[in-house]
């Protein structure tokens, strides 16, 4: 029998006795879509591998003081990838999460490409109206349109603007002229990772940026190669851990924060990469709790 045989499948291996969905206030989703990646591919493979490395994290978060052992945190089924039309999946993703949100859970997805954020912004948007999205990314995805469809990862975050939602993005360091263009004409705050790397102070004004309440979207491309480095797009000079890690506590300190994902993982046999991916996801999820 292998070591992990009785480690139960679920998000940091929670028996499930202690995380059912009726008890639970956050809820593990996992989103194993993919069908926009242009460059290098995997991130249907994203959520699984998050899943079995968080198995291997320790429930006990050092420096927040908190064990999850017996934390309210419930997994899910993955949802099934639905490639029948363009917006397919949207509209699987919306039916999936409308729930969810309507009983009071804190839903963190794991993906899976980047382009399932747009639905589960508008999910939380239908309970809660109008929402401040902390966009933590390489790439600004405010693209109309990427190779021919308006559903592209690459335009994740130009469809949420487009919902009438506020976007702050953070770790920037690759655009292209229509995205820089769109950003100044709606004024929407930019914070380019040379300058997050160069200075301080720039946690506080990404956060007095957000309105609330909030939705947080993590591409693990916004994270350097260093730290995350199995991504589709692995561009250098990203933000450390830590300043990340001290971003989203900030975020869940001074806003109220109903939902969250982490995508774009595309897992390619480095451990390191899956098993910061879980701490990423597990610092949400502890946040979630604690808030």
């Amino acid at each position: 029998m292998d070591d992990l045989d009785h480690i139960p499948q679920t998000f940091l291996g929670l028996p499930d006795s202690g995380t059912g969905r009726a008890a639970a206030r956050v809820a593990v989703l996992p989103v194993p879509f993919e069908a926009t990646t242009s460059y290098g591919s995997g991130t249907r493979d994203g959520p699984a591998a998050i899943l079995a490395a968080s198995r291997q994290v320790e429930t006990y978060v050092a420096d927040l003081g908190m064990d999850l052992a017996e934390a309210p945190i419930h997994t899910l089924p993955p949802v099934a990838p639905d490639l029948s039309a363009p917006d397919a999946m949207d509209r699987r993703l919306l039916a999936v999460a409308r729930p969810l949100v309507a009983e009071g859970l804190f839903v963190l997805a794991l993906g899976g490409e980047h382009s399932i954020t747009a639905p589960l912004v508008a999910a939380v948007a239908e309970a809660h109206g109008e929402l401040g999205v902390l966009h933590v990314d390489a790439h600004l995805d405010l693209r109309d349109t990427f190779e021919g469809t308006p559903h592209s990862h690459a335009c994740a975050m130009r469809r949420v603007v487009e919902a009438g939602h506020r976007t702050v993005h953070v770790g920037i360091r690759s655009a292209c002229p229509e995205e820089v263009a769109l950003a100044e004409a709606r004024s929407l705050p930019v914070f380019w990772a040379r300058d997050c790397v160069a200075g301080a102070g720039w946690i506080d004004r990404a956060v007095a940026a957000l309105g609330d309440p909030v939705y947080v979207s993590v591409d693990c491309d916004g994270l350097d190669p260093s730290v995350i480095r199995s991504v589709g797009t692995p561009e250098p000079g990203g933000l450390g851990w830590w300043p990340t890690m001290a971003l989203l506590d900030r975020v869940f300190a001074e806003r109220r924060v109903l939902g969250a994902d982490v995508v774009e993982l595309a897992p390619a046999g480095d451990r390191a990469s899956d098993f910061a991916a879980a701490k990423l996801a597990v610092r949400l999820a502890a946040l979630a709790v604690r808030g």
